[in-house]
């Protein structure tokens, strides 16, 4: 019974080979380190947004990377584990039923890509190991695009946190407002709606007041000034008036205490001034705002 036990232990320690130990997920020490790390991360952007009084969607996109990348670090880290665990259950399986002499097993190369033990193996026992061997390359290449992702996640807060000063000479010059009982939107989004009302026609309307939502649109800060309607896109007329809106919306974000606008998957944050940037793919016309200007304001 021993020597089919030291048999088995054989087989497994061949069948995993130079690949990794049963169990281990290469790099799998380092992931509770980049999990605790993104975990602080989002706490501090989610204190910087609010310092910040609104969302700064430069953050967020930076935020979304780094969560999306480390989603696929761990899905691929259980899809590692669970291929170990079949190719254990494969080799138990196999051992049992007679199919490996631990005698032959130690005469031949320790080496699972030698072709006596791919021979040995079989082409189901060979698939088991190139899968793992391209799972592992998987989770170490996510891992490294996790960790980069974060890094740059870390990076912008930096930026966003030297700029706190004069961030909060901004805030001082543009005193928090709360909404009004009447249309639950505050003094400066009611006076910025009005002044674009009075400079552009909105044949296709528009709207502010959104309730539940958490951004801006919640706290009566933001409106949307819709280019078209049906999530179409607007046409050549209608894209140019948005894009004169959102120009007029820059030139008099000093005037009115404009936060930042959204405009054809693109944003531009007053507090930042960092100047036009791309907005991460939200998934469809309107959700990209390619029919609709968003104004925020501070």
């Amino acid at each position: 019974m021993r020597r089919r036990w030291l048999g088995l232990a054989a087989v497994t320690t061949v069948l995993f080979g130079t690949l990794t130990a049963p169990g281990v997920v290469p790099g799998a020490e380092a992931e509770p380190d980049q999990q605790a790390k993104l975990r602080k991360l989002t706490q501090e952007a989610a204190r910087l947004q609010k310092e910040y009084r609104g969302q700064i969607l430069s953050l967020e996109d930076a935020k979304r990377a780094a969560q999306k990348a480390s989603v696929n670090v761990k899905k691929l880290r259980a899809d590692l584990l669970r291929a170990q665990r079949q190719v254990v259950a494969f080799a138990q399986s196999s051992y049992m039923t007679g199919g490996v002499d631990a005698t032959r097993l130690f005469s031949m190369s320790a080496d699972p890509s030698s072709l006596a033990m791919m021979t040995y193996l079989g082409t189901a026992r060979a698939e088991r190991l190139n899968s793992i061997k391209d799972l592992i390359a998987k989770q170490k290449k996510a891992a490294r695009a996790a960790d980069a992702e974060i890094d740059k996640l870390q990076a912008h807060i930096k930026e966003l946190q030297s700029r706190r000063r004069e961030v909060e000479r901004l805030m001082a010059k543009f005193g928090f407002q709360t909404p009004d009982a009447g249309t639950g939107l505050t003094q400066r989004m009611i006076s910025v709606r009005n002044a674009i009302l009075r400079n552009f026609p909105m044949p296709f309307g528009y709207g502010c007041l959104r309730g539940g939502d958490p951004g801006e649109h919640g706290k009566g800060r933001a409106c949307d000034f819709m280019m078209s309607s049906g999530g179409r896109m607007p046409d050549a007329v209608a894209k140019a008036r948005g894009d004169a809106l959102a120009q007029w919306c820059i030139d008099h974000a000093g005037e009115y205490g404009i936060m930042y606008i959204i405009w054809q998957q693109r944003y531009y944050d007053m507090r930042t001034r960092a100047g036009w940037r791309m907005m991460s793919d939200r998934g469809g016309v309107t959700a990209n705002h390619y029919d609709h200007v968003h104004v925020s304001v501070l």
